[in-house]
């Protein structure tokens, strides 16, 4: 475990003011631990300082003096962590990473049920997250050490955007711009091309994101969330969220290829050719709706990692992102 330098002015002494010390207590899966004791030990001998580790596993304390600190973490049904000697000076912000709780064999079945809750929880916070208080942006998370979801959680997700009014607003919307070029002219005119439309992007919209989002992921073990970063450069940022399109967190944590989301929306391309008028169905249909999705998953991101987090109603935010 290590924690970040103290801030230096110019001249190289520390900043002015009090202290600060804050961590996530995370299990040896790297998922989240709620309700921690969290106690900070003043090796000067001051009287210590607890508090519980919140939702997302974080844990804050605030107006420290200069000095020599630890952290020492414990749960019920839970090991011990002890952190090294942390030295405080003023105005320093130390971050504790890898504080792991050690797993006892009496808690097995407990962490099972457990790991349920938190993901029906990661799937509460979702539904909330709203930018402007109105388009949905279920699929963000903004909690980096979020514990996965299970397949339960992954359909739920899934299907909440697709029967969200906005996702019906939004085929209306696109229905009618290609009525306006007179895109597929095989659906025809009038109010019976437009339904046509309507059905045909909102079907598409719908057979997508339940395969690329819910079905595969749920097979291959993969979760269909953006995990927003929010640190680093403008390019490197820029970078992660267009390659988060083909590249995705498996549920044991790892980063790999985003099999689960190419294959649901070549698949759902595929499956376009069912409903689509005959002059434009064919291999040219499949990929082209498949690459729109995965162009527009991609800029999706860019707008979830720079612009949407600001607007998005009661995001709730483990860090800054990325540790």
């Amino acid at each position: 475990m290590q924690a970040t330098p103290a801030t230096q002015d110019p001249g190289g002494a520390a900043v002015k003011g009090t202290a600060e010390i804050s961590g996530t207590v995370l299990d040896a899966n790297g998922s989240s631990v709620q309700d921690a004791h969290v106690e900070l030990k003043n090796l000067n001998g001051t009287e210590p300082r607890c508090e519980q580790s919140g939702s997302n596993g974080e844990f804050t304390f605030v107006d420290l003096p200069a000095g020599a600190f630890s952290i020492v973490v414990s749960g019920r049904g839970w090991g011990t962590f002890t952190s090294p000697e942390i030295e405080l000076h003023a105005g320093d912000f130390r971050l504790v990473s890898n504080v792991i709780l050690p797993l006892t064999l009496s808690t097995v079945v407990r962490v099972a049920a457990n790991r349920e809750e938190l993901a029906e929880e990661q799937v509460h916070i979702a539904e909330q997250q709203r930018v402007l208080g109105v388009f949905p942006n279920f699929s963000s998370s903004y909690d980096w050490n979020a514990p996965p979801l299970g397949s339960k959680e992954k359909f739920q997700l899934a299907l909440r955007s697709l029967l969200d009014p906005m996702a019906f607003v939004g085929a209306g919307a696109a229905a009618g711009l290609q009525q306006e070029a007179n895109q597929f002219p095989g659906y025809g005119t009038g109010a019976d091309g437009y339904a046509k439309r309507f059905g045909a992007v909102y079907t598409n919209d719908f057979t997508a994101r339940m395969l690329a989002h819910a079905v595969f992921p749920s097979l291959l073990h993969q979760d269909p969330r953006y995990f927003y970063k929010g640190t680093g450069g403008i390019r490197s940022r820029a970078f992660y969220a267009i390659s988060a399109a083909v590249m995705t967190r498996g549920d044991d944590g790892r980063w790999e290829p985003n099999y689960s989301y190419l294959l649901g929306v070549f698949a759902a391309g595929g499956i376009s050719n069912l409903y689509y008028p005959p002059q434009n169905r064919g291999a040219l249909l499949t990929f082209t709706n498949g690459l729109v999705d995965v162009g527009n998953d991609a800029a999706g991101n860019l707008l979830r990692e720079f612009v949407l987090k600001r607007f998005t109603s009661k995001a709730r935010l483990n860090g800054a992102g990325q540790p």
